[in-house]
Parts: C-alpha cells; structure tokens; sequence
C-alpha cells in the first residue's frame, strides 16, 4: 500500500523533518562540602569501612568495632577443635621451615642468628591477634633483611662495631613499622601501589640473584669477602680469593643444596608432598649438624653458628636511637624495608584469600604488620612481614585460621628455652644453602615472558629493575625502576590519547577509525574522541593536537575538492574530570574553530566536566543546547538536518 503524499507540500520542493535529540541535564546541584565530603570518601575510604554499623543498636556497634580492630574476635568465638587440629599440623610445618631460615635470614642481614629466631616468636604473636588473613605466616623474609644490612653496612660495619649495628637495625625496624602503621591510619595503602608487578618482578629476581651470590662466601668458604653489593664485585671477589677455597665446604654446601632443590622441585609437582620442602631445611640443618658434631668438620674448614644464647627475647626499647648522626640512614632503611615488606605481605595475603575466597583489608593489613614491626623493635626483633614460601606451606598445609601463627610461635619458644644448644654445630655453609634454595623462587621467568608479550613498556621496567639491582644496588635498582614507572604515568597523563571516530556502516556505531576498517567518515564532520582527564599537565598538547586534526582534515577536503566542512565534535565519554586549564582549553579551541568556520560540538560531558563548563560559561557560547548532544549518533543526525535546511533553503531561495 503506497503512502499517501500531499502534492501541495512539495510545491517549494524544500522537505522539512523534525528530530528531537535527547536533551544533556546538567547534575544535580551539590555544595562544595558535600561535594568534598564524596572525594574524601572516595580516595581513603572507597571500601567503605563504616558501612556495617549502618543501622545497627550500640551494643552491636561496639562488638563490630572490636572484632574490626582485633580480627581475632571474629574467629576465636567459633573456633573449635577440629579447626585446631588443621593449625596445629600447619603451624609445625611452618615452624620446621621458620626456625633453620630465621637463623639464615639473620645471617643474611648481618645480624647475630639468635635475632632471627626472636623474630619468628614475637611478630606472629601480634600478627594473629590484629591481622586478617588466614593464610600469612609470619618472619624474616630474604629481600627485607638483604636491603636492611646493606643500607646500615653503608656507615656502619657489623663487625667492627656489632652492638651499635644492632642497635641501628631495631631502630630502622621501628621505623619501617612507624611508617606501615601510618599508611593504614591514615588510608596512604594506594601510595605502595607505584611498585607495580612489572617493577617487582625484575626487583625480585635481581635480588634473589644478589642474595644467592652473597651466600658464595659461605658454600665456598671463603673468609675475605668483599662488603659490597654488586655482581661484579662479589665475582670479582669470589674469583680473587679461590686459595680461601674449601673442598670440605664446597662438597658439604653442594649437597645440601642439591638435597633442598630436589625437595622443592617434588613438592613444585606435587603440591600434596608440601610437607618434603617444608622440612628440607630443618632435616638439613639436624644432618649438616650431626655431621659437623660426629666428624669434628669444625675443626677441618667448616665454620659454625657457635654458641647461641639461650632465653626468650629480652626488651630492646632501651637500644631504639632517636638522635644521633645515624638517624638519617636508620630513617631511610625504615623506610625502604618498610615498602618493600609491605608490599610483599600484602600481595601474598590477597594471593592466597583470592584462592580461599575470602577478603583481605589492605588498610588493616597495614596496620598489623606496623604494629608488629614497632613491637617486635622493642622486643629483641628485626624487619618481618608475610613470606610467600612460608605462607604457600601454611596454605598446602591447612591452615584454617591465623592460629596457625600462634603454634609456630610457640614452636620457636621452645626451641629458644630449650633447644638452642642444637644449633652450636650447625655448619653455616647449610644455611648459605637454606637461602640460595628459598630465594631461587623469586625469580619469575615466566611472568617475566608474559609481560614482555603484553606490555613492553613494562618488560622495560622489569629489565631496569633487574639490571640495576644487580649492577648497582638494591635501593638504586629499585628507585630506578619506581622513577621509569612514575615516568610512564607522566607520559599517559600529559600525552593521552585522542581517537578520529568513524560510523560502522549500517549502525548508528562510531569507532576508531584505524581499529575498524569498515567504519568511515562523516563528510562535513571531523569526530574526534578525548580518552583521559583535561588538566593543565596535558592541555597544551591537546589543543596542538587537536588543531593538527582539524588541518589534516582540511588538507584532504582540499584534495577531495570539496569544502563541506563545518562541525568538529568531540566525545567526553571518557573524560572523567577537568581543571580550570581544561575549561581555557575548550575557551581556546571555540576562538580557533571560528576563525576556521567550523563550530565545536561537545557530546556527553560527565557530571563534574558539565558542571564545571556551564559555571565557567557565563557568556552561554560554550554550553548552547545545539552544540551539546548525549550521543554522537544524535549529534550527527541533528547537525546533519540543520546542513540539509541549509541546503534546501538556498535551494528555495534560488527557486524564487
């Protein structure tokens, strides 16, 4: 059935049609203070916390309270005993593992072994009554202790002066907990987000090569050592000392490590024989010492822990230093340490509350390890956060709750009341090996490809991270690597990207027109997409930018020898805010387009970008409503009617 068409209509040939496009409403109106109100809520506290007390009587509010600060409330009501048999075979599994690597940690940082063991009893303790994990078992850990005897070893020598290193150990300790507690009050956690994955992968791997290659002065038997660092120094060293070199030594350290490598690899295939890896040390350290003690070895090149004081850890807060010309160093290392064990505690504990689906407070994890550092600096104890070997043997071994900390921790009083005569055999060339088997994990090789496949921008980072580590320092290989980070968020914020749309035939779809090859240009139009937030950091590239858009568009018109040209939209869909320099920015390229004859059409500003132009457009050219449209798609048929009116109006005009 044809349409029935009115002749008299089409007497001037001019055909009308009328759209009416979705109307752009500005935001609800806010006071600044609420406004404020919603940006601190969202910066420190977009978990909100506060939430469960919504609604609730007095007396449930104080019981939440108490369970939100002492995580131990929440569980320890419920706990029975079939939850306690989980922990306790778990707690002596991560106790076999925490003692012979507290002793070797210890040595690691330059600091007397027993150190070692006091920080494996205490930490765990506090740990369990104020952390939220699970999983997290609690000690020394490999990089922490590596990073802490190198930095204070820079003014001070362990052996020279051992009382005053130890003194500057517990007070970087203090430090490193002074500065972990502050960022969970204060809800800082997102500032140890600039160690990115990228950047700890390579870290950690440098490291672990630096710490293993520390530990050739013990699986060597060498005595003359070199104090510093770098890869070059210490093979240099190595290579310049082999008449310091110990056949006994080498056989014993060889086997050993073998003995634990193997017993990793096997529970690495097979995660149900944890418990081989998980006991490797310590069946190392009792063998290596019934050795030593049978055949006299120490009396034949194979040096020894020697006497070890027996006793739970006396009080330190006598040893903390405040003043002096080491607080600058004693701060730095804190400080240092404190990211680092940090970063490592909490990643491992959401790593394993993902595998147990369950949720780890990032704000209050925070908290608990500062606390547990500042008491354990007062108590005989350095550096301690959540390791992941450890932590990966508590979770293959059941651990249902952070009681499992609490048996450990009492694993490690008996063995400091009653056990520490043990040790006085133990050959250090075990411990060398102890550490060169639990660091060999922390080199990631695969993450490492993976990164380089997705992102090489970020396999840069891991690169420098790793070569400066292992070529200069530890601090300085990680500071590099934080600063070509920083410098990589620079670069997104000050050159963002900018998009020329196209429509997908057939739809009412714009896409990048070098992402979508079907999709094409709107003639008279040039439909540009912003992807970032407009400030002043970014603002004087994109108005080059954008004006460089508008010049190769031009240039093509003038090919093509047509000059439709009249419209520039630009998508704000993903321009989340802007600053005064923005709204100068808009001001600026309005000017520029008119010189041009071209007219600048926004689509879909975000709440606070609208509300900030239309405050900032007090002459109303700017915010027109026929410049201001929610959808492209809409801009383009609106704008696309008003040229077609154009037309067939000079068409009329010439028929008259």
């Amino acid at each position: 059935m044809e349409p029935n068409i009115n002749a008299g209509s089409m007497d001037s040939h001019c055909l009308e049609i009328r759209m009416e496009p979705h109307k752009v409403v500005p935001p609800p109106p806010r006071s600044t203070l609420q406004k404020l109100k919603s940006r601190l809520k969202e910066t420190f506290f977009p978990d909100d916390p506060l939430r469960q007390f919504k609604g609730q009587p007095l007396k449930t509010k104080f019981i939440l309270g108490a369970q939100y600060i002492f995580p131990i409330l929440n569980w320890g009501p419920n706990y029975s005993l079939k939850l306690f048999k989980s922990d306790i075979v778990s707690g002596l599994t991560i106790a076999s593992l925490a003692i012979p690597q507290g002793i070797s940690y210890a040595n690691l940082a330059n600091l007397p072994p027993i150190v070692g063991l006091y920080s494996s009893f205490v930490p765990p303790l506090v740990y369990a009554v104020l952390g939220s994990s699970r999983d997290l078992a609690v000690g020394p850990v490999s990089i922490a202790s590596l990073v802490l005897g190198s930095m204070l070893m820079q003014e001070v020598s362990p052996n020279n002066d051992p009382v005053l290193f130890l003194q500057l150990a517990f007070t970087s300790t203090f430090f490193a907990g002074l500065f972990q507690a502050s960022l969970g009050f204060l809800r800082l956690g997102f500032i140890i987000d600039f160690l990115s994955k990228a950047t700890l992968i390579g870290f950690m791997a440098g490291a672990a090569i630096i710490v293993s290659l520390q530990q050739l002065k013990g699986l060597l038997g060498i005595t003359h050592f070199t104090k510093q660092m770098g890869l070059v120094p210490v093979l240099s060293s190595v290579f310049h000392n082999i008449k310091e070199w110990s056949w006994q030594t080498i056989v014993m350290g060889f086997c050993f490590l073998v003995l634990l490598l193997v017993a990793r690899h096997v529970s690495m295939r097979k995660p149900k024989l944890f418990w081989v890896s998980a006991g490797a040390p310590l069946v190392s350290v009792i063998l290596s010492t019934l050795l030593v003690f049978a055949f006299k070895a120490d009396h034949h090149g194979i040096s020894v822990i020697g006497k070890l004081q027996e006793g739970l850890n006396p009080p330190s807060w006598h040893m903390l230093h405040f003043h002096g010309i080491h607080l600058g160093l004693v701060m730095k290392t804190g400080l240092v340490t404190g990211i680092l064990s940090l970063t490592e505690g909490i990643a491992v504990g959401r790593t394993f509350a993902a595998l147990k689906d369950y949720r780890v407070d990032g704000n209050k994890e925070m908290i608990a390890i500062g606390l547990m550092n500042m008491v354990g600096s007062s108590t005989s104890c350095y550096v301690t956060t959540g390791a992941f070997s450890r932590s990966a043997v508590n979770h293959n071994a059941g651990a249902k709750t952070a009681a499992s900390n609490i048996v450990m921790s009492v694993t490690v009083m008996v063995t400091l009341l009653f056990l520490m005569p043990l040790f006085q055999y133990t050959p250090n060339v075990v411990l060398g090996a102890i550490i060169v088997s639990a660091v060999v994990g922390l080199i990631d090789i695969p993450s490492a490809y993976h990164i380089w496949k997705i992102d090489k921008f970020d396999f840069l980072v891991t690169l420098c991270a790793f070569l400066g580590v292992i070529f200069i320092s530890v601090q300085e290989g990680l500071a590099i690597a934080v600063g070509i980070s920083v410098f990589k968020i620079l670069l997104q914020i000050t050159r963002p990207k900018t998009l020329m749309l196209g429509k997908i035939p057939g739809t009412d779809i714009y896409r990048n027109l070098h992402h979508y090859r079907e999709a094409t240009t709107v003639p008279g139009f040039l439909i540009l997409s912003v992807e970032s937030p407009i400030n002043f950091a970014n603002i004087t590239y994109l108005n080059e930018r954008i004006l460089r858009w508008i010049e190769e568009y031009e240039a093509e018109e003038d090919i093509k020898k047509q000059s439709t040209f009249q419209y520039v939209i630009l998508d704000l869909s993903a321009v989340s805010s802007i600053d005064t320099s923005g709204i100068v920015l808009f001001k600026d390229l309005r000017k520029a387009m008119e010189k041009k004859g071209v007219e600048l059409i926004l689509v879909n500003p975000l709440g606070e970008v609208m509300d900030k132009l239309q405050k900032a457009d007090e002459a109303r050219d700017l915010m027109r409503p026929d410049n201001l449209y929610l959808t492209i798609g809409e801009a383009v048929s609106s704008l696309s009617l008003t040229i077609l009116k154009g037309q067939s109006s000079t068409m009329c005009g010439e028929g008259t």
